[in-house]
């Protein structure tokens, strides 16, 4: 096990009390400005209570330290790091990162210039600490590599430049945060994400705001599960998932006030593997100021709704489009969204190579229009018995099944749903024209339609 400190313009009784320490520990050389304890040990269970100043490492063995203040300046340098299957468990103590990253892709994809970073297979607790970073590239608390983990409990993490997310896995690493509050300031600084390789989070309470443009809340190139937290992002969509990732919301208010509410696509970087997004949310808010609730291109995708309060200004629910993503013509999105026991308020809209399947359940409502441009490639719609659809405008379904065969649970307000006879899903309207309740039609389209 390798522990390094530096010291810097630390008082004389202190730095006296540090030697000390050291001395138990192993032995200590250099001079004032930089110093260097090592052991060869590789457990040592020693508690620390004495002030430190600069960057921690440590490699291998078992650490447990307290009442800390470890600061880092140069480039590229992190404030703790801790490799080789190594265990640092600290409380009560603070980090501060300075010193820009010397490359942007080895800070976003294996912790360079972090605040705190564990690699290679070890662990890192910190309990009610504090971990601030102002410099490009710095994040704040960052896990990569199999094995790898972080525990934070009741931490507050603060980072103000760009490409300076608060918490980052990638590479199968593991982060756990309980009551952890989060504050970014920069562009592309996510509250929390994962990026390449993959990542896991779990996220139980605490408060996140994100202020920089293409800094949602959550950003997801892997699985991150949060509940009980409140999430709001004023520059940029409220949660964002790439490629074969997910994101898994209960009882979480998320907000975004930039672009859409969620997106899901596929940027084709390497930072995702091609496949489904997934994005669940069980109770809790999600809102969107600007752009539809749900954005989804060049992905295919599943969103799951129980419970939740949903709303976008926009008054565009959800779209399905090609975007600047993907190759041109095979861009599209492809979405499957289900709902249950939910309040859902907006239109449907879809482009010509994309598609949306819609299945509402368990006493859910839609007010809104489903492809009013009939535009889409593919829409289709699955209402139970207990599901209402209140259309505000003429729509167009490539199929629709509903299990009341009297169709009293479609709310019509005088509007024209068309569908295609030719699909074999609608044979059971055999082709036929039905007059609904408040004088608006489901009727076949045809091909001038």
């Amino acid at each position: 096990m390798n522990i390094h400190f530096k010291f810097r313009g630390i008082a004389t009784l202190v730095l006296v009390a540090s030697l000390v320490t050291l001395a138990v520990c192993g032995c200590v050389s250099g001079s004032e400005t930089s110093s260097k304890a090592t052991t060869d040990t590789t457990t040592d269970t020693t508690t620390t209570t004495s002030t430190a100043s600069e960057a921690y490492t440590q490699s291998g063995g078992t650490e447990t330290s307290s009442n800390q203040a470890f600061t880092a300046s140069n480039t590229d340098e992190n404030g703790i790091k801790v490799t080789n299957g190594g265990t640092f468990i600290l409380s009560n103590s603070t980090v501060t990162k300075t010193g820009d990253t010397s490359s942007n892709d080895n800070s976003d994809f294996y912790g360079l210039n972090a605040g705190v970073l564990a690699e290679s297979g070890s662990a890192i607790e910190l309990t009610n600490c504090t971990v601030t970073t102002n410099a490009n590239g710095a994040n704040g608390v960052f896990s990569t590599g199999s094995g790898s983990s972080v525990t934070l409990s009741n931490v507050t993490i603060n980072t103000s430049a760009a490409g300076s997310r608060g918490v980052d896995a990638t590479q199968t690493g593991n982060i756990t945060c309980t009551d952890v509050n989060i504050t970014t300031a920069g562009q592309h600084c996510a509250a929390i994400a994962t990026d390449r390789g993959n990542g896991n989070i779990t996220v139980t309470g605490g408060v996140m705001n994100t202020a920089g443009d293409g800094s949602p809340g959550i950003y997801s190139t892997g699985n991150i599960t949060v509940s009980g937290s409140i999430i709001t992002a004023t520059g940029s969509e409220a949660a964002v998932i790439e490629g074969k990732n997910s994101i898994s919301l209960t009882n979480v208010t998320i907000s975004g006030e930039k672009k859409c509410g969620a997106m899901l696509y596929q940027s084709f970087s390497g930072d995702a593997e091609v496949g489904t997004s997934s994005f669940t949310m069980n109770g809790g808010s999600l809102n969107a100021s600007v752009g539809p609730l749900f954005y989804i291109t060049n992905t295919e995708s599943i969103i799951e709704l129980k419970d939740a309060n949903l709303s976008a200004a926009s008054g565009t629910l959800l779209t399905a489009s090609a975007d600047r993503w993907g190759n041109t013509g095979s861009n599209g999105g492809v979405v499957t969204f289900k709902a249950e026991n939910e309040t859902l308020t907006g239109n449907i809209t879809c482009d010509n190579i994309s598609s949306v399947t819609t299945i509402l359940q368990n006493n859910t409502t839609l007010t809104g229009a489903i492809n009013e441009n009939n535009t889409a490639s593919s829409m289709n719609l699955t209402l139970d018995s207990t599901s209402t659809w209140n259309v505000t405008g003429t729509s167009y379904l490539t199929s629709f099944a509903d299990e009341d065969s009297t169709l009293d649970n479609l709310k019509d307000n005088g509007n024209t749903i068309y569908y295609d006879s030719n699909s074999s899903t609608n044979s059971w309207l055999e082709g036929k024209t039905y007059t609904l309740t408040d004088g608006g039609q489901l009727t076949p389209v045809t091909g001038s339609q």
